[in-house]
């Protein structure tokens, strides 16, 4: 006979909320960090830097991919991609502002891949249509007689963007469907928390709890 008690304090269970007086300091970045080393560090996690990057064309018809976040500090967070794919054209304003980074952070990055990764950037024009597979294969041929590992050289279509946000949302699940959120975004003009709904973070940031 299953035990209903049992199962309903379990599904009650409180002791994994996500408070706002839980939050050591009040700035989404090292919040972000805390929660990221937990997720690179657990050998169940595949891919710990995958992201979901969602765009939008200017008709307003959305768009969303994965790429891997590539570093990131407290000015935005960096993702290497071709300049002519879908996600690299269709980089509006959502939650923040999307920057290309310099040509130097590209070359580093890209002398830093692995060498089938950088002939596949080479013999790839991203998201254009082509005739066949066979079209890529005969490249990716042509570019090894050419170059050698180590001399790969960066196509000029792929580079790399920074995301600088002007908000970043945390978000915690909970067995009973009532989910934690809490949302760090930057004041809109001259706006002031007000100490119920919004309150005052650090670095410029407030902060408030969004229902579920």
């Amino acid at each position: 006979m299953t035990d209903i008690s049992a199962i309903r304090t379990k599904y009650n269970d409180k002791t994994n909320l996500f408070l706002e007086e839980d939050i050591e300091v009040k700035e989404p970045f090292y919040l972000f960090e805390k929660w990221f080393s937990e997720v690179r560090t657990n050998p169940t996690v595949i891919e710990p830097t995958a992201m979901c990057l969602s765009t939008a064309t200017k008709d307003g018809i959305p768009s969303a991919r994965f790429v891997l976040c590539k570093g990131y500090s407290k000015e935005g967070f960096k993702f290497f991609t071709h300049y002519t794919s879908r996600k690299g054209q269709e980089l509006v304003r959502v939650e923040g502002t999307v920057e290309k980074l310099p040509f130097s952070d590209a070359d580093d990055y890209f002398n830093c891949r692995p060498y089938q990764s950088q002939i596949g950037a080479l013999c790839s024009n991203q998201s254009k249509p082509i005739k066949n597979r066979d079209v890529l294969a005969d490249k990716e041929k042509e570019l090894k007689t050419l170059y050698c590992e180590g001399d790969v050289p960066r196509p000029p279509q792929w580079g790399g963007y920074i995301v600088k946000p002007h908000s970043i949302e945390f978000w915690q699940g909970q067995t009973d469907r009532i989910h934690d959120r809490i949302k760090f975004r930057k004041p809109k003009n001259e706006e002031k928390p007000d100490g119920i709904l919004t309150h005052q973070g650090e670095d410029g940031w407030i902060y408030e709890r969004l229902a579920p």
